[in-house]
């Protein structure tokens, strides 16, 4: 008896993902919720845990294929590997063929090129045909069965006459110019993770629908680093996490948006939606790309709180283990670039939200402080909005506020 192996739900509004790699090969022996395959979706990496302890008895797609939720992607044998006698082999082998493919649907091992008309375009790619105006029956297939996927209509300049010479500019990519000949040998051409691509499309999105504007101002980060060292190992102690920068950040932002909601808002249509919790998004590197975890409600946290959250998103980010949970719902985001040594930048929102603040690197300068030169640990902090909801009165007087929260830590404890 065999146990089937499909796409699991991967979450609101995700409804494909690209196998990465399989953990096991054909034969080999699995346990029960043993990592079986890795799945990239939109939004975050995930591994696929085997349903029952056996053998994998077939694969049914390959590394780099595209999978729709509820596919069939292997079959699991009762039993553990082992050598088999030549017949028992053969009757295996004639088992596995149909795991190999969804019911009612021809083996996965059919030629790319055999089309068969009875394919229907991946949910993706229809969504975007019927933004563009598209017929997806004009458009040859790079999928399964020649099946239509995302990036075909991506492709194709078959927009009809009437649609905007603009929507038809951005259907096709400027062709890239060819490698003069020494230069093309030491190159190296490597798909887009799908999670690179989303990144890619969302933070142009961003740039083309939001008003962004970027303000800046700077932030005297003694009182905090005093408060910080002078705590540090009582706190760690006390709540087993390490005392950091971003817990104050995090506190400091959730008074402002108290005061200055248009913030913590977002457009739908012509309506605002005003959000009455602050669900904080803090952006984190990894080696597949940035990655946004949301700690939720941290309004309603104490540092502490917010610290240990941030902590356990950061791990699950690296690991790869974050839930498609973790990854929904914010409000507002935080990005560090001063963990890499950035001075100075303007970060891109975090579309649907109205704002994202950018920290940067701890930087020793004079200043004045009551008449009188002094040194003291400066940091440039930026905050981008969408000045379509944001008024500038309301941005920069968000940022004075959070500048006066860290260089007044005892406003945060006294919530003032």
């Amino acid at each position: 008896m065999s146990t089937e192996v499909r796409v699991p739900t991967l979450g609101e509004s995700v409804t494909e993902a690209t196998i990465g790699q399989w953990f096991k090969k054909v034969g080999d022996a699995v346990a029960a919720d043993e990592p079986l395959v890795e799945l990239e979706t939109d939004k975050v990496t995930i591994e696929v845990p085997a349903p029952a302890a056996g053998t994998l008895e077939a694969i049914a797609v390959n590394e780099g294929d595209t999978v729709e939720v509820g596919a069939l992607i292997g079959a699991i044998a009762e039993g553990a590997a082992g050598a088999k006698p030549a017949e028992d082999k053969a009757a295996d082998d004639k088992k596995a063929e149909p795991a190999a493919a969804p019911k009612g649907e021809e083996k996965t091992q059919a030629k790319a090129d055999d089309k068969g008309g009875d394919m229907p375009p991946a949910p993706a790619a229809r969504k975007m045909a019927e933004e563009k105006g598209v017929d997806t029956a004009g458009i040859e297939g790079s999928g399964k069965r020649g099946q239509v996927l995302k990036e075909d209509v991506a492709r194709t300049d078959n927009a009809p006459d009437t649609a905007p010479a603009a929507a038809k500019s951005e259907a096709k990519a400027p062709a890239r110019a060819p490698s003069s000949e020494g230069d093309g040998a030491r190159e190296e051409r490597v798909k887009m993770t799908r999670l690179r691509q989303t990144i890619a499309r969302r933070l142009k999105d961003a740039q083309n629908t939001a008003a962004m504007l970027t303000t800046f101002n700077e932030v005297d980060m003694k009182p905090v680093m005093d408060l910080r060292n002078s705590y540090k190992e009582l706190f760690e102690k006390k709540h087993g996490v390490k005392l950091g920068f971003m817990g104050f950040f995090a506190r400091a932002v959730c008074h402002a948006l108290k005061e200055i909601p248009a913030v913590n808002a977002e457009i739908d249509g012509t309506d605002l939606i005003y959000k009455n919790f602050a669900h904080i998004g803090v952006a984190v590197g990894t080696d597949k790309g940035l990655v946004v975890p949301v700690v939720r409600d941290a309004d309603q946290m104490s540092i502490a709180e917010i610290e240990k959250e941030i902590g356990r998103l950061g791990r699950a980010a690296r690991d790869g283990q974050l839930s498609m949970a973790d990854m929904q719902g914010g409000t507002f985001t935080i990005s560090n670039g001063g963990v890499y040594g950035s001075l100075m930048s303007t970060p891109i929102l975090n579309a649907p939200q109205s704002g994202i603040l950018g920290m940067h690197k701890i930087q020793e300068r004079p200043v004045v402080v009551d008449g009188q030169i002094t040194i003291r640990p400066m940091m440039y902090l930026a905050l981008s909005y969408d000045h379509r909801i944001v008024d500038g009165k309301e941005a920069v007087t968000f940022l004075v506020r959070v500048k006066e929260s860290l260089e007044d830590p005892q406003r945060l404890v006294l919530d003032l």
